[in-house]
């Protein structure tokens, strides 16, 4: 995996760096803020682009351009975006994209399973932070669709929101994959989401149920 880095804090910029070198993939480049990505990605062709939602020059949502950018210039590269804390409305247009991720930094500490989520995100696919899924269940529990799922459908989602697969859901929570696969297809049918579109209907279904939680806020 070829990997560019945007991250001011150099202790974490550095160690990021060394995280995916010790695993066996290539940084192809690490920054200090957004300026010099573009010409990174164009040169360099990345699987990954990690970025801080928070950098110079405004520390507001630099982060969250880079990442629209790359998605919209180059939507083969997958983004994983790093966040302090969190911060849900601004990003939920990308969700649904595929190849794109949102993570708390703390979730770097925790290596072997952020190495997973950055290749599911290199690889097309999601990696949300189950407290930013959190964050949105809490904020909009009286929403429909939210309202029509059961506690354990929802939990199944928030999972489905982190990227697993439904053989991780299983395995995160102790069911059956069969069991799992029930589950998936009612939340899927309560959230409308049709079966003869194009596209990932898992993230379709997430991207639905974090609208829809945002819209109560």
């Amino acid at each position: 995996m070829r990997v560019v880095i945007a991250e001011d804090q150099v202790l974490l910029r550095e160690g990021l760096s060394r995280l995916f070198v010790d695993a066996d993939h290539q940084v192809v480049g690490a920054f200090g803020d957004t300026s010099e990505v573009p010409a990174a990605v164009r040169k360099h062709r990345p699987d990954l682009v990690i970025a801080d939602v928070r950098m110079p020059p405004t520390f507001t949502d630099e982060g969250l351009q880079l990442a629209r950018w790359c998605k919209d210039e180059h939507p083969g590269v997958g983004v994983l975006v790093l966040s302090q804390h969190v911060e849900t409305e601004s990003s939920l247009d990308l969700v649904g994209l595929g190849g794109f991720g949102y993570l708390l930094k703390d979730r770097v500490l925790a290596i072997d399973d952020f190495l997973a989520a950055a290749q599911r995100v290199a690889d097309g696919g999601s990696a949300l932070d189950p407290q930013v899924v959190g964050h949105l269940v809490a904020a909009g529990r009286t929403t429909d669709p939210v309202a029509t799922l059961s506690a354990r459908e929802r939990e199944v989602l928030s999972l489905m929101a982190e990227g697993l697969t439904n053989v991780g859901v299983a395995r995160r929570l102790v069911l059956s994959e069969r069991t799992v696969e029930a589950h998936v297809r009612h939340v899927l049918l309560k959230l409308d989401v049709p079966d003869d579109i194009e596209g990932n209907r898992r993230v379709l279904a997430v991207l639905a149920y974090l609208r829809s939680l945002a819209d109560t806020r």
